[in-house]
């Protein structure tokens, strides 16, 4: 069997805006029929917590999950203003006894809040994401005080913990992630966030009821939960994502199907066998995975859907590994209706205006009797819930579900995400990280077809111009 292949390494910093809200269309969650309805909403979410408790990350992860179901959200990072004047601060900036020290910082929450009031008024922003320490009542009541006057409700999220270990992990992450350290000394980097931490520790106060305010606190990376005063639809949407949240380190590892029969026919759906390079992939797969660095001890779980293609590809991964396996119907391939089975050159000749409006807007066109893209990413709900709950998971899936996955991940544009490709026989290692995601992809040595179509085309396999970029 030929050795496998790494094929690439990248990193994907944490974007600071949803694309709904770069792209300046305005989009709204489907409520429950019996839910008021207010498309005027405007929130601000409110991080709270000690450094090394996970608050990026959270925030970062918040993000993503409004672009992916289509809110216009955007972060503001206290901690970018204040790098405008102060670049590389030492644990004596962070010292409350450092009247320069306190001085520039309240200038860099002040800029933030002013260019947040400004991103609201101006555009058509639901969600904004103050990513902060906000460590004391009275910093807390200012930021209340000014959304309140501007028609924003404030969402305040508390990440306390106490756990030491978890705590180093996260010190051990800033120090070779955080814009404050790069290019230094990791020792000496972890030293100065050790005394930085300290310094907030002495003024910080935990949120407390008496506050009158709307908050969840989250414990021990979600051992445990307070919640208080949730009013609106779309802050309950939010707070049951958080809840879910947790800090600990762990990785995602993406891989559609090995090739089937009717990869090579060029037919779409079905529920069709391996082909002879498939069944070569699925034996490759356990390998492939161990290429891709396993820690010692870790524990995997393995996600498949109900159809042939993925179970086949799943199955020598889990008797080789003796990992648990489990089967999603939310993981099928997207649904293509009175397609199904259909190579696009046929679909072309026998639905021409549905070819053409499904080049037009792939995101949103729903094949007949079938699903479209928007569809995948409302039953793909509960696995992005349960994902985020999980910790290590290796899912074998399909083009259109892992595309949406993906674009969860790194997030992708609802334009840009149908048409990206992802090629068989690859394996996609995903690792989240507080200011960013790492994404590495091992290719096996084993020849398959491409699936990817450009758009206007009905050609039965295509390799693409380029590969999308991921932003």
């Amino acid at each position: 069997m030929a050795a496998p292949v790494k094929a690439s390494s990248a990193y994907h910093p944490c974007p600071e805006e949803s694309p709904a809200a770069q792209d300046g269309k305005h989009r709204t969650l489907e409520r429950p029929a019996n839910s008021k309805k207010n498309d005027d909403a405007k929130i601000c979410v409110v991080m709270v917590g000690l450094p090394a408790r996970g608050k990026s990350l959270i925030a970062g992860k918040a993000l993503r999950y409004l672009s992916w179901i289509g809110i216009p959200a955007k972060i503001f990072n206290v901690g970018q203003y204040r790098r405008q004047d102060t670049p590389r601060p030492t644990a004596a900036f962070f010292d409350t006894s450092n009247p320069d020290g306190e001085r520039l910082r309240r200038a860099a929450a002040e800029a933030a809040v002013t260019d947040m009031l400004h991103w609201f008024s101006t555009t058509g922003g639901q969600v904004a994401i103050l990513d902060a320490t906000n460590s004391t009542r009275e910093r807390r009541k200012w930021i209340r005080d000014v959304c309140q006057a501007a028609g924003i409700e404030p969402l305040f999220v508390e990440s306390k913990c106490d756990d030491r270990e978890l705590i180093m992990n996260n010190i051990r992450e800033v120090k070779t992630t955080s814009p404050d350290y790069v290019g230094q000394d990791p020792e000496v980097a972890a030293q100065d966030f050790m005394e930085r931490i300290s310094n907030y520790e002495k003024v910080y106060q935990t949120i407390e009821e008496d506050e009158d305010v709307s908050y969840i606190q989250l414990i021990n990376v979600g051992t445990s939960v307070v919640i208080n005063n949730i009013k609106d639809y779309l802050s309950s949407r939010l707070v049951y994502y958080t809840i879910n949240l947790h800090i600990k380190p762990r990785s995602i590892w993406l891989s559609r199907h090995g090739e089937s029969e009717f990869n090579l026919s060029g037919q779409i759906g079905g529920d069709a066998n391996l082909s002879s390079r498939g069944e070569a992939y699925a034996r490759a797969l356990p390998s492939l995975l161990k290429e891709s660095g396993v820690p010692p001890g870790t524990k995997i779980v393995i996600w498949t859907s109900t159809l042939k293609r993925t179970i086949q590809t799943a199955r020598f991964l889990q008797a080789e590994t003796g990992y648990d396996k489990l089967e999603w119907k939310a993981l099928d391939e997207l649904d293509s209706g009175v397609c199904d089975g259909l190579t696009y050159e046929e679909i072309a000749e026998r639905y021409p205006e549905d070819f053409k409006a499904r080049d037009d807007d792939k995101y949103n066109y729903r094949y007949r009797g079938g699903e479209s893209y928007r569809d995948v990413v409302i039953r793909l709900e509960p696995i992005i819930m349960e994902l985020e709950r999980s910790e290590n998971v290796l899912i074998v899936t399909h083009q259109a579900v892992l595309r949406c996955i993906y674009s969860y991940f790194l997030n992708m544009s609802q334009e840009q995400s149908p048409w990206m490709e992802v090629p068989l026989h690859t394996l996609i290692k995903l690792t989240p990280r507080a200011y960013g995601t790492e994404e590495k992809r091992f290719k096996a040595n084993i020849p398959a077809v491409s699936t990817w179509r450009g758009k206007g085309s009905s050609a039965k396999h295509q390799e693409p111009a380029c590969q999308p970029v991921a932003k």
